[in-house]
């Protein structure tokens, strides 16, 4: 009952979080595995190692072990593109055409449905502030058939973890 913990351990300026995080998952926009599986990659990548082990525990009963896999897979090689990404968008048209250069093959062979790891990796780059990267997977998103509603789901699951991660780092220094 992880989930139960972050809850209970959440304080009462952080209530709305609390229910939010209730109502999120009961989602019915999202199947199982799209929903968990945001959940991991949202706790993976507000970095709180709290928020992420909580989660962790209760996805293990929703997630197979190759879907978390993808997961956190979708938040570490987000974690590298959304840095580089929104360098280059700040650096402007100097660098517009310098090649990335960096490993990603994790992204053509994730192990789960294409569909869910570009949703966790909109979860991811919404927490991680890459515009240029929500943008690009939305639209990936988008032409696979997957719903606004569908989609603003997992960036409610983004803002509700990054919320309660900061809840629960703020008590922890407090």
């Amino acid at each position: 009952m992880s989930i139960e913990n972050l809850k209970s351990a959440l304080p009462a300026y952080a209530k709305d979080q609390k229910l939010n995080l209730s109502s999120l998952l009961r989602s019915t926009e999202l199947n199982e595995e799209q929903l968990w599986g945001s959940v991991v990659t949202a706790a993976a990548a507000t970095r709180n190692d709290t928020v992420l082990s909580e989660v962790m525990e209760d996805a293990k009963q929703h997630l197979s072990e190759e879907a978390i896999e993808a997961a956190l897979g979708a938040a570490t090689v987000m974690a590298m593109n959304n840095v580089a990404y929104r360098a280059k968008s700040w650096l402007g048209d100097d660098f517009a055409q310098v090649k990335f250069g960096l490993r990603m093959n994790f992204i053509a062979k994730p192990g789960v449905d294409k569909v869910n790891f570009e949703l966790w990796s909109i979860v991811a780059a919404a927490i991680n502030g890459c515009e240029h990267c929500l943008t690009a997977h939305v639209g990936v998103l988008k032409e696979e058939g997957m719903t606004k509603e569908q989609i603003w789901e997992g960036l409610k699951i983004s803002g509700v973890i990054q919320a309660i991660a900061q809840a629960i780092q703020a008590e922890a220094a407090r």
